[in-house]
């Protein structure tokens, strides 16, 4: 690897704080990058050569990367790893080239009916392997929508979070703790499942393991909400990530402030959250087209 992209891994994990998922996909856009650069050019793209990148020399590498099938919001996003990746090699002060991204149609996310998170969560907990491996598949989902957690949040949680009480304390993006309430019966999931589970819980272990012990993996339950919904005939767009979104639009509707929903899902900033707003307005309109005569 490119020494250059190895000092880029360890500036984003470690002076950033960037999760790893994070870190691998900006790390796979600065590599697609140099490599083509480094083609292109005819020599090793490292820092002394990309002090000297031209904006023709990103648009022929993003004209590659149309060319297999990106589309303008996943070009948009490599566009701005890009900016990232030239900045620390180069230093904030330099002069970057300047290119406007495509044009990304703004859309806001598809809430899961709770009934549909029931059935989907009951049919995933149904084709486990295990009785145990469904009691734990349950209890994570049911996370996802009691709680708002991320994926990531709730398989990467520890043993540390034992006994559990009234709340749950969860670590987000860059290392941000939050405490958020815990339901009853997320409360009683996640208690059924390590009754259940083979290995012990233990302070410095993943509170949710995989077959082998290990922690679990988010692919798996991801690949178990597909097969779900595929045999229940529910949209594509009923991800474990929308039960989130579904969590964060159901407490608009039924109050919440968006001030008080910012720290439940651990946004940053309040803009983040305020695409709820828009959540809720969309099925308010929905409502009213089904509901009103002269609709």
């Amino acid at each position: 690897m490119n020494p250059l992209l190895t000092e880029y891994r360890s500036f984003l994990a470690n002076n950033r704080r960037r999760s790893p998922a994070t870190v691998k996909a900006y790390v796979a856009t600065a590599e697609r990058l140099t490599d083509f650069l480094s083609h292109h050019w005819g020599a090793l793209a490292n820092r002394e050569a990309l002090a000297g990148i031209k904006s023709n020399d990103i648009r022929s590498f993003l004209a590659a990367r149309r060319a297999e099938g990106l589309t303008n919001r996943s070009t948009a996003r490599e566009l701005s790893a890009i900016r990232g990746f030239l900045r620390f090699a180069l230093g904030d002060d330099a002069d970057i080239p300047a290119l406007k991204g495509p044009r990304v149609k703004s859309g806001v996310p598809r809430p899961v009916a709770p009934d549909d998170v029931l059935a989907i969560a009951d049919d995933v907990a149904a084709h486990a392997s295990e009785d145990w491996q469904s009691a734990r598949d349950w209890a994570v989902l049911l996370l996802l929508y009691g709680c708002g957690l991320r994926i990531s949040e709730a398989t990467g949680l520890m043993g540390d979070v034992l006994p559990l009480g009234e709340t749950l304390r969860v670590t987000g993006k860059r290392n941000k703790t939050r405490i958020i309430p815990l339901l009853k019966q997320v409360r009683e999931a996640i208690e059924a499942y390590l009754a259940a589970c083979p290995y012990s819980a233990e302070k410095d272990k993943p509170l949710f393991r995989g077959a082998r012990g290990g922690v679990l993996s988010p692919a798996l339950i991801r690949r178990a909400v597909q097969g779900a919904r595929k045999r229940l005939g529910i949209d594509d767009s009923a991800t474990p990530h929308a039960l989130r979104h579904s969590f964060a639009t159901h407490l608009l509707a039924g109050g919440a402030d968006l001030r008080s929903l910012q720290e439940l899902l651990g946004h940053a900033s309040l803009s983040s959250t305020q695409v709820y707003t828009a959540v809720d307005t969309a099925m308010l309109l929905d409502e009213y087209q089904n509901a009103h005569p002269r609709a």
